[in-house]
């Protein structure tokens, strides 16, 4: 990793107050030395620092304007008042500089305009966001240099939007400079002289059509279970000239909505994993304790409180902890949204949202072709979702899963469920079925489709409802086994598909579909027999779906009763496809 050599003396005299440049500077050095950050935070601070190093390259698409990045900063400082807790002045922390000078100070070389569209910033609660957020907004009503600016502040419910737009409205009455040059009503803030407007919209407004956003900033989207108003509002965005979309939000336990795909996807783009077409203009600053730390140092909560000795006060917070870590919600919350660690506060859950990460790897689906493998299949109900599942043992004694789902037509139009079925689709995981219910014909036919590549030894099934598609895999040539739905037969794969899952043993190629349903997952916590625990899987709700888990499940289940061992077997040299049957080796 190389180093930027910026420093105090290359800060244009220009600049109103050079020591925002400086406490930026210093962020970025002293976080991408390690200290007292995790690792995304120590990621997004190096790329900042050899980006710095590569605009010097005439190649390099962009370029930081010091000015530009200090300018929002200055702003703040200087006009805007804190509403809340015993300040005089406002004056931003050094990782908010950090924030705002890389929003604003990274241009276009040829254009002038910014480099970053989008942004997600993740801290923990009570770091000071709300503030943030208004102070953006308000920046960019005035003094972005957009005439007829549209600011909407969003979130998932009228209520949490109407909170930071409150903010925004309180610093804007409570500057002297300000109050008189903007106009304050109950809907809308006004800015007249640039025509711009500063107003909140909610998941549920009616009021979506004709925007045009200049800044769009989302608050909590960990709250939000599906991409209808985020998919509205960037559409909408086309048609400026430099718009921005932020996302600021604590963590939550929605592991099939937005934030958890955000979470992945900005990671990436800090990391240099992304085309630069699109990589390049996502910023991320991502806080939150470290897979390996301990949550009871409270030494390491800094981590995903940037804030704490600021706004936050550790002796508060460890107060906070003692009382709350003794009952599960509770606990829960605390280090869910206060130290940005993904959990469930559901003694029942069958693994947590962290394992479930641990287990989200990629390996390259060439290096299955032609390996033994254990199938299974959920039927469920023919008008819900339907799911196969190949499970590969590896030769690290990992296992592979493949899965793919079914859902009719009808119910992708209901939306119960609140997925993304059709980005699901796109990617390959999901088929979409004309029809209200899905055939028996389409699994029979990608079994079919996956015995021209593995070799697949048994399929696991539960017997309800399923005796056609059995009939037509036995005259296909496939060895179908019975799996009981019950806790005799169960138990056992259940918990050893615990343990890979806490040892990330498990590689499902960050298939969406497999994550929500294990996700979904409860354990029914009755017993059948007063000594023995049962251990049967329960769906969360009725709109929360097990099938893919269960299919899954019952290719294990054959798996460890074929192959009590966990043998791997080496691909074989010849394959034969016979129209009458399946290959076998030869």
């Amino acid at each position: 990793m190389t180093t930027s050599t910026t420093s105090s003396k290359h800060i244009p005299a220009n600049v109103a107050d050079p020591t925002i440049l400086q406490r930026c500077y210093a962020y970025a050095q002293d976080s991408a030395a390690g200290r007292n950050v995790c690792q995304k935070v120590q990621m997004a601070c190096r790329r900042f620092l050899d980006d710095l190093q590569k605009q010097q390259d005439p190649s390099y698409p962009w370029r930081f304007d010091e000015e530009k990045a200090a300018r929002p900063v200055a702003f703040m400082e200087r006009f805007l008042t804190p509403t809340k807790g015993d300040y005089t002045r406002m004056e931003l922390m050094p990782w908010q500089c950090f924030v705002e000078c890389n929003l604003y100070g990274w241009v276009d070389k040829q254009t002038g305009l910014r480099r970053f569209r989008e942004a997600l910033i993740l801290v923990g609660t009570g770091n000071g966001k709300s503030t943030l957020m208004a102070g953006n907004a308000t920046f960019a009503a005035c003094k972005d240099g957009e005439k007829g600016a549209d600011i909407y502040l969003l979130a998932n419910s009228k209520e949490q939007a109407g909170i930071v737009f409150g903010e925004c409205r309180d610093q804007i009455r409570a500057s002297k400079y300000l109050a008189p040059r903007f106009r304050t009503l109950r809907d809308g803030v006004h800015y007249d002289a640039g025509n711009a407007t500063i107003k909140h919209r909610s998941s549920d407004s009616k009021r979506l059509d004709g925007l045009n956003p200049h800044l769009a900033i989302f608050d909590e989207i960990h709250e939000y279970r599906d991409f209808k108003l985020i998919d509205i509002i960037k559409r909408k965005t086309v048609k400026r000239s430099q718009p921005l979309v932020m996302y600021i939000t604590t963590m939550g336990n929605v592991l099939d909505g937005p934030l958890a795909y955000f979470y992945d996807l900005f990671t990436d783009a800090i990391a240099g994993r992304l085309a630069p077409a699109v990589g390049d203009r996502m910023f991320g600053f991502l806080c939150e304790l470290d897979a390996r730390d301990d949550i009871e140092d409270t030494s390491k909560w800094i981590k995903a409180n940037p804030s704490l000795g600021k706004t936050l006060q550790l002796k508060t917070l460890v107060e906070t902890w003692e009382r709350d870590k003794k009952v599960p919600q509770q606990r829960a919350d605390f280090i869910c949204k206060q130290l940005n660690v993904m959990v469930n506060a559901d003694d029942m859950a069958f693994v947590q949202p962290e394992v479930i990460r641990r287990n989200n790897r990629v390996r390259p689906a060439e290096e299955l072709l032609g390996r033994r493998c254990y199938g299974g299949f959920d039927l469920s109900s023919r008008e819900d979702f339907t799911a196969a599942a190949l499970e590969f043992p590896l030769d690290n004694g990992e296992l592979y899963v493949l899965l793919h789902s079914w859902v009719p037509r009808r119910k992708v139009e209901l939306d119960q469920e609140k997925i993304d079925y059709y980005g699901l689709a796109m990617r390959g995981d999901l088929t979409i079925v004309d029809g209200e219910f899905v055939q028996q014909e389409d699994v029979y036919a990608w079994f079919c489709q996956m015995a021209k590549k593995y070799e697949i030894q048994a399929i696991g099934y539960d017997p309800a409802n399923a005796v056609r598609l059995r009939q037509m895999l036995d005259a296909k040539g496939f060895d179908c086994q019975v799996v009981r739905q019950g806790p005799l037969t169960l138990n056992d794969p259940m918990k050893d598909i615990k343990e890979k899952l806490l040892a990330g043993s498990v590689v499902t190629n960050g298939n969406p579909m497999w994550g929500w349903y294990t996700d979904n997952v409860r354990i029914s916590g009755k017993r059948q027999h007063t000594d023995k625990e049962n251990w049967m899987p329960v769906k969360r709700n009725k709109f929360r779906k097990i099938d893919g888990f269960m299919a899954w499940l019952d290719a294990h289940a054959v798996n460890i009763q074929q192959n009590p061992a966990g043998m791997v077997y080496a691909a074989p040299s010849v394959r034969v496809i016979n129209l009458g049957g399946l290959g076998r080796r030869r």
